[in-house]
């Protein structure tokens, strides 16, 4: 998969905060792999900038732990492990599970709506084949979800972790077999939704992302046993 830089570039920002961001999201999207060797001279070239803000980038990179520093190699991006996935998704399943419970009291018909559209396009681009596109419509989902909270101060949390969980979102997302269970769940978040069971909604949301970990868990410890 190519790195996207050039839609990142902004001209508002210091150019090793673009440099930065560019990697910092190539590495959570999977464009840069885990175990993936760095190279300064390579990303400028690509970037058009010299090596002063890559090698800054990757010093900022080594100290969010996406990137490794190996005696003698050079920087890689960081393998993605069990303690992290567990991190990221215990709070994602934490915050979901009260986006869930105040979008029964909240949500109207025009957003239930919106989130039954939401769900078909998620069917609709499963056939495609495009990792990328997929989780862009399984994360439109949740955002239905979110906005109908009608709280900036969770949707602002919800997206400071957006990136770090679009990381694990992709490697499930690579589990076709999944698919069918994603859908029975989207289907039923909808319906504890728009009959405002909360205690219902919470423990599908709950278990909708702990099938995730688990899946991604598996791909992991598989990884090592090989």
């Amino acid at each position: 998969m190519p790195i996207d830089f050039e839609v990142t570039m902004n001209e508002y920002l210091p150019l090793r905060d673009v440099v930065f961001n560019t990697l910092r999201r190539a590495i959570l999207r999977g464009e840069l792999k885990p175990g993936e060797r760095l190279m300064e001279i390579q990303l400028a070239n690509k970037l058009g900038v010299s090596r002063t803000p890559i090698r800054e980038a990757i010093r900022k990179l080594e100290l969010e732990g996406l990137v490794l520093m190996i005696p003698r190699k050079g920087a890689e991006v960081a393998e993605i492990t069990e303690k992290n996935l567990r991190d990221v998704l215990e709070v994602r399943c934490a915050l979901e599970e009260l986006a869930v419970q105040l979008a029964c009291d909240r949500i109207d018909r025009e957003e239930l709506g919106k989130l039954q559209a939401a769900a078909d396009h998620f069917r609709d681009v499963l056939d495609s084949d495009d990792i990328t596109l997929i989780a862009q419509a399984d994360e439109a989902f949740h955002d239905v979800i979110f906005t109908a909270t009608n709280n900036g101060r969770l949707i602002q949390l919800l997206n400071n972790l957006r990136e770090q969980m679009y990381r694990y979102r992709i490697e499930y997302l690579k589990k076709k077999e999944c698919y069918p269970q994603l859908l029975a769940e989207h289907r039923s978040i909808i319906e504890a939704i728009e009959s405002h069971d909360k205690e219902k909604a919470t423990a599908i949301t709950g278990q909708h992302i702990n099938n995730q970990v688990d899946t991604v868990v598996g791909t992991l410890r598989h990884r090592d046993e090989e």
